[in-house]
């Protein structure tokens, strides 16, 4: 028997701006679930 499908999870702000538009590219470029190094990239980047 199946469980339930998991539910959508919202997006919260980043830790810097608040920014959700922010974290979701944040969560694009991470890559194997490196997630301070993913924010080293994108905050270097402004």
């Amino acid at each position: 028997m199946r469980g339930k499908p998991a539910p959508k999870r919202a997006v919260e702000g980043d830790a810097k701006y608040n920014d959700v538009s922010i974290a979701k590219f944040i969560n694009y470029v991470m890559e194997r679930g490196k997630k301070s190094a993913a924010e080293k990239i994108v905050y270097g980047a402004f």
